[in-house]
């Protein structure tokens, strides 16, 4: 089993800046693509950006130029630097981890990032 657990989240200004951190644990494997989903108030859960094992980076369009996403492949972590942000951009983000062999996907807890204007 994996186990992915969320941290950084909270309240901020518009304009301001978060760090999501994630932490994997468990049978991880080498092969696998971390990323972070959003779900915000009464909509569906969607790509915020994702990170390949060999560090091949998707971002939405919504995303691009404000956050980052990184990796640390010796810790297990990935992290999700966001700058700049909007009322829009809140919502409760997941972690999640994708095998690249199985396709099999874990999912985090969730964290709340709420953004005021």
């Amino acid at each position: 089993q994996v186990q992915l657990v969320e941290s950084g989240g909270g309240l901020v200004q518009a304009g301001g800046s978060l760090r999501l951190s994630c932490a994997a644990s468990g049978s991880i494997g080498s092969r696998n693509t971390m990323g972070w989903y959003r779900q915000p108030p009464g909509k569906q859960r969607e790509l915020v950006a994702h990170i390949s094992s060999g560090r091949i980076t998707v971002y939405a369009d919504s995303v691009k130029g404000r956050f980052t996403i990184s990796r640390d492949n010796a810790k297990n972590t990935v992290n999700l630097q966001m700058n700049s942000l909007k009322p829009e951009d809140t919502a409760v983000y997941y972690c999640n981890l994708r095998s690249e062999v199985s396709g099999f996907a874990y999912w985090g807890q969730g964290t709340q990032v709420t953004v005021s204007s």
